[in-house]
Parts: structure tokens; sequence; C-alpha cells
């Protein structure tokens, strides 16, 4: 009877780790097509500048499937597309702050026992990573470029970027949300 229990519980934490797995992959393969596909570059900055949908996705993942998720997906899912689309320099800048953007945002609106479900907790997440990116990428340029006055350059565009990505994320996780499929705890 031990054995029987023993592989039942073995067959029940490998199919946990596995949906996991898929479920990480496909959050860092969502940001990273939102990041890639669906952006506009910016003229205002003399360094880039990119306004792009991987924020608003980033957003979402946070909301949906909590902190460890998240952090992963910005992380990689905007750290890969800096390595494949010419922003190679920037690519550790972004596993940073992205990773840590994630972080914040599930840990936020995940707290509590809240899971992603209050509206107003997910916005407060959102706008409570925003400085901590902003930081994240300032430091990074300020290295980058050997001065602290033309990573200011980029603060516009960043601040845009998060606020659409704000703008796109409540509705779409409040819409999700009513899903079966969402309601349920995916930290693990």
């Amino acid at each position: 009877m031990q054995k029987a229990s023993t592989a039942s519980t073995s067959s029940s934490v490998n199919s946990r780790s596995t949906f996991n797995l898929v479920l990480t992959s496909m959050a860092i393969a969502l940001v990273f097509v939102a990041t890639l596909l669906l952006n506009i570059r910016l003229p205002i900055a003399a360094n880039g500048g990119l306004v792009h949908l991987g924020t608003a996705m980033l957003f979402i993942i946070a909301m949906l499937f909590g902190p460890k998720k998240a952090a992963i997906a910005g992380a990689v899912g905007m750290g890969l597309f800096d390595l494949v689309s010419g922003w190679t320099l920037w690519a550790p800048i972004t596993i940073v702050a992205r990773g840590l953007q994630g972080y914040i945002v599930g840990q936020i609106a995940w707290s509590a026992g809240r899971m992603g479900n209050s509206k107003s907790f997910n916005i407060l997440a959102a706008i409570a990573s925003v400085p901590v990116m902003l930081v994240v990428y300032y430091i990074g340029e300020a290295i980058i470029f050997g001065s602290f006055i033309i990573p200011a350059a980029s603060i516009p565009g960043n601040l845009v970027q998060n606020a659409v990505g704000l703008i796109v994320a409540i509705p779409v996780v409040i819409a999700l949300k009513k899903v079966p499929f969402f309601k349920r705890d995916f930290r693990n």
C-alpha cells in the first residue's frame, strides 16, 4: 500500500512540475512575442527607446500567475528580445529590470491570498514596480553611456510604456479572471 501511495505522489509532483515548466515557457514566449511584434521605436531619445506590449504581457502574467513565473517571463522574454533585436548591450539591464518588475507586480498582486483578484491591488502592483524598473535602466544606461544625464532621455518613454502596459493589462486580467482556469493558485 505504501508503494502505491508513493508512486501516486511522485506522479502528481512530476505532473505539476511539467505543467509549471510548460506554463512558464509559454509565459516567456508570450512576453518575447509581444515585445518583438508589437513595438514602436520612439524618436524622442538619442539612445533609442521602445514602447512595446511586452510590458502589458508581463503585467498580465504577474497578475494571473504570481511573482516567480512573472520574474522568469520578464527577465528571459525581454532579455531574449534584446539579444535577437540588436539591443544586445541592454540585455543584462533588461534581465534585471524586468525580472524585478515581474516579481514585484506578482508579489503585490498575490499578497495576502489575493491571487491577482483585486483590481486595486493589481493597479498598485504595476505602479509600485515602475520606479524599480526606471532606476535599474537609469543606472545601467549611466554605466553604458558614462553619463548621468543621457539616461534621463529614456524616462518619458519608459513611463509611457508602463502606462500603456497597465491600461492594456487591467481589462485583460479582469476578463481572464472570470475564466475558471485562471482562478487557481499558480505560484508553485
